[in-house]
């Protein structure tokens, strides 16, 4: 059971800063943000779940069976992450490539301290078992105090990133993919790089705001989970669940943005009637659509947006929604493993295109085209899809982002390549000054 309380916030910002500096203290911890971006299908503008009561990690096998009967066992809100390889859990794949990162595939809490922020109106929930804490923490955090800040990673000095593909290299297996494409083995794949900086250390959360602030995502967030960190700037949705109605947003397309207000709408205009990114994102929302399919009521599989342009602070990009209904006795890990991993992220058909890309990848996806999130008492749930986004192992002090695009049959390696460029541009602002 749970304590809950309600608060009016007379400075929202302010109150997020310090809400999320106060949770450093934790060892597990899920920030989620929308920064306030204007968006139909939104439940709360940030959500903070800290300090785990329960949790459960696991690598892919019997992945989703035994979230599954955890998030049953539960019953309560519990928030987490699935990685790109529970693929391995649904179909005959591997993943052997190469990993640094060495996160669990897996990893959800139940958490003992959750804050819910709507507007300007907050939302506490605490378990009965730490009740007695909630004034203590109110008083630390209205008053502004910096309480339990860790500041870790100050003198940690330049960091240097390498590539695990090169650019002759990149073309090369986009040419193979081309092959496969002429040959009607699949008709679209994401293919993905990494760039990464070894013996090095970060500030997760002043590297997390520095992202942030850049790109300003709606489905922004902080992992903690003991050493590893995952600074997320992301802006797509994989999937959202809200009583019998499911959400799914996939993005295929992306613009740069221009300073110059007339080129900005060149850009934009020029994307909306790309015919290659018009294309994918169509191929995708066919297979979104045979995704959602699986779970869903007779007939009410519908696409609400089609090759929508969204603008962010760095790019423009190319949106469908499609949604559907269920059946309320449906178990929500099952629509989510029905769906798994996103069609965005992977290609199609989606198997041929999975164990292709696993081929020409020279590194282990793992929470990179993964998902993060939360499922609700009710059985509701939200999750993001992880791109734009750094992931940390402080141990190891390893640090890594990933990029992809789609390669179709109208695809140019060299623009693919640059568009791969635009897309790690934040990250690497970031992360080199």
């Amino acid at each position: 059971m749970r304590t809950t309380q309600i608060h009016k916030l007379k400075d929202v910002t302010k109150f997020k800063n310090l809400l999320l500096v106060w949770a450093q203290q934790f060892d597990d911890v899920v920030w989620l943000d929308s920064n306030n971006y204007e968006q139909k299908f939104t439940s709360y503008d940030a959500v903070l779940a800290v300090d785990a009561f329960t949790s459960i990690q696991t690598d892919y096998n019997d992945g989703f069976e035994k979230l599954k009967e955890y998030q049953t066992n539960t019953n309560d809100w519990i928030f987490g992450y699935l990685t790109y390889d529970l693929k391995n859990d649904i179909e005959v794949l591997n993943s052997k490539n190469h990993d640094d990162l060495e996160f669990p595939d897996l990893y959800f809490f139940q958490p003992k301290k959750l804050f819910l922020i709507k507007d300007n109106q907050l939302e506490i929930q605490y378990l009965n078992c730490v009740d007695d804490e909630l004034e203590a923490d109110l008083e630390c955090l209205f008053e502004n105090q910096e309480c339990h800040a860790e500041r870790n990673g100050s003198g940690c000095g330049d960091v240097k990133i390498k590539l695990r593909i090169h650019k002759d290299e990149y073309f090369s297996k986009v040419d193979t993919l081309l092959e496969h494409i002429h040959r009607g083995n699949i008709y679209e794949a994401n293919f993905c790089q990494e760039f990464y900086a070894e013996n090095t250390c970060i500030n997760p959360l002043e590297t997390y705001q520095n992202l942030n602030n850049i790109s300003n995502p709606p489905f922004a967030s902080f992992v903690k989970l003991y050493d590893k960190y995952v600074l997320c700037a992301s802006p797509e949705r994989y999937i959202k669940k809200e009583a019998e109605t499911l959400i799914s947003q996939p993005i295929k397309g992306t613009a740069k943005r221009a300073e110059n207000p007339e080129e900005d709408l060149q850009l934009k205009a020029a994307l909306a009637n790309d015919e290659k990114e018009r294309s994918e994102n169509i191929m995708i929302v066919d297979l979104v659509r045979n995704d959602l399919s699986k779970t869903a009521l007779k007939g009410s599989v519908k696409v609400e947006e089609l090759c929508k342009i969204y603008t962010f602070d760095q790019v423009h990009q190319m949106i469908s929604t499609v949604t559907s209904k269920v059946n309320l006795e449906t178990h929500p890990v099952d629509i989510i493993k029905s769906t798994f991993p996103m069609g965005s992220m992977t290609g199609a058909p989606k198997i041929s295109a999975m164990q292709i890309i696993e081929n020409l990848e020279e590194t282990k996806r793992g929470l990179y085209s993964g998902g993060i999130g939360y499922f609700s008492p009710h059985g509701d749930f939200d999750f993001n899809v992880v791109i734009r986004s750094i992931l940390y192992n402080a141990s190891k002090q390893y640090i890594s982002y990933s990029v992809g695009g789609a390669i179709t049959a109208k695809s140019d390696p060299l623009k693919e390549y640059e568009e791969c460029l635009v897309k790690a541009k934040a990250m690497r602002e970031v992360l080199e000054n």
